[in-house]
């Protein structure tokens, strides 16, 4: 029988109300009540959630440089870093590949663009140029070199997230080869990492203000009246990705030895801050933190995770065959078999492109559309005005997706500690 007195004293549990997923949650709902009520007043708490978003991007570029250099400096062994990226990616290869074809079949079955027989000549092409010229550079060689930065400094001035992997890979690997003289220099990036972890967890604590703002402007703008003739787009989608997670993920969280609701309920803080938010980034550092506590190795969460934030985007492409189905389908245009698998083949290097992009879904979606000209890219217009409520749900399951990630590929190193993952999901 285990002596007691050396036992640390259990840590209250908090009140309800001071549980951050209690308050990022009331405050979602005040602002879906003042949206409704007062449109024109909802509107006007657009700054408390760009603020909040803003907040958390300044730190992301230092965040993903400390965490990505101490993670593969780590772990000494660069044939370990090779093993585990390579692991990695091949995994998030797979599973937004199902993603996409999943997205495909599911536009077949709900038909959410059947009936709304638009005439082409009605749209308004010039409401999406900006997508189609982002679209464009994607598809260019031109984006290629634009990964690697002008300077060191330059790809954290830009928060352009593919040239701050980029660096971080190559700081990383530099560092890692040195050995034992390197070890000041990793010490300061870990104390840094530390450093930045701190802020995010201050910033984070006033997620519930930024949350009220983001989803009060977004019913103020477009109002619940206006998603009316949409709601069967938007309600398939959400089905599709809630089945996408539960199915998929489900029977990938069962071949790891753990629940994928049991996990969605531990990451619940993070689910409802993307809720309010239409954006994973701001939880990239509470997700790794919590990976961290489930049983994941430090090293191998800051490899995976921020780099599955590039290459690992199911909900994006859930999202992005749907959407041309649908656009397809509202124009009364029949793709062929043919044409459907190139959209998928399309998508799977188009979703790494626009990776850090402004309305990076949208450019996505832009993109494909240009290499698959029986569908209009101007029939993007349809889908404009619904684009932050599908944002929404997308950004959840590309959250959830990246943190089973980070779990089957510590699993597939056999670093998982499983029993501290029973224990974190268990309190859940």
């Amino acid at each position: 029988m285990p002596n007691t007195a050396t036992l640390p004293p259990a840590q209250p549990r908090k009140p309800f109300y001071r549980q951050l997923y209690v308050q990022v949650l009331v405050a979602v709902i005040l602002g879906v009540i003042l949206g409704y009520l007062s449109p024109r007043y909802a509107v006007a708490m657009k700054p408390f959630g760009d603020a909040f978003i803003a907040l958390i991007r300044m730190v992301i570029g230092p965040i993903i440089f400390c965490t990505v250099v101490t993670g593969i400096a780590g772990m000494r062994d660069m044939r370990k870093v090779g093993r585990v990226g390579g692991k990695a990616l091949l995994y998030f290869e797979v599973i937004s590949t199902v993603a996409l074809f999943f997205g495909l079949v599911a536009g077949h079955i709900f038909h959410p663009g059947t009936g709304f027989n638009v005439d082409p000549t009605t749209l308004k092409a010039n409401e999406v140029a900006s997508f189609v010229a982002q679209g464009h550079n994607i598809e260019s060689i031109d984006f290629l070199l634009s990964i690697i930065p002008t300077t060191f400094v330059n790809a954290f001035a830009h928060g352009d997230v593919l040239s701050i992997l980029l660096i971080s890979v190559l700081f990383g690997c530099a560092l890692a080869s040195i050995g034992e003289r390197g070890k000041p220099v990793y010490d300061v990036i870990e104390a840094g990492a530390q450093v930045f972890f701190k802020i995010v967890h201050y910033i984070t604590a006033v997620s519930s203000i930024g949350a009220f703002g983001a989803i009060a402007f977004t019913i103020g703008k477009y109002g619940v009246v206006a998603l009316v003739p949409l709601m069967e787009l938007i309600g398939s989608f959400y089905v599709v990705c809630i089945i996408f997670v539960v199915l998929i993920l489900g029977i990938v969280g069962r071949l790891c030895g753990f629940s994928i609701l049991r996990f969605c309920a531990y990451i619940k803080d993070e689910l409802l801050i993307v809720l309010g938010t239409s954006s994973s980034e701001v939880v990239l550092a509470p997700l790794m933190r919590k990976m961290e506590v489930a049983g994941c190795p430090k090293e191998t969460v800051g490899l995976v995770v921020p780099t599955g934030y590039s290459f690992n985007l199911d909900g994006t492409n859930i999202y992005l065959t749907m959407s041309i189905l649908f656009i397809a389908q509202a124009l009364n245009i029949d793709l062929t078999l043919e044409q459907q698998i190139t959209v998928a083949i399309v998508g799977m290097l188009t979703s790494k492109g626009a990776s850090g992009v402004a309305g990076a879904a949208l450019v996505m979606l832009a993109s494909t559309l240009s290499v698959v000209p029986v569908v209009p890219v101007a029939g993007m217009v349809l889908i404009l005005g619904i684009h932050r409520f599908l944002g929404t749900g997308l950004a959840m399951t590309n959250l959830v997706g990246n943190g089973v990630a980070a779990i089957v590929v510590c699993a597939w190193e056999k670093e998982l500690d499983r029993t501290k993952l029973a224990a974190a999901l268990k309190k859940a």
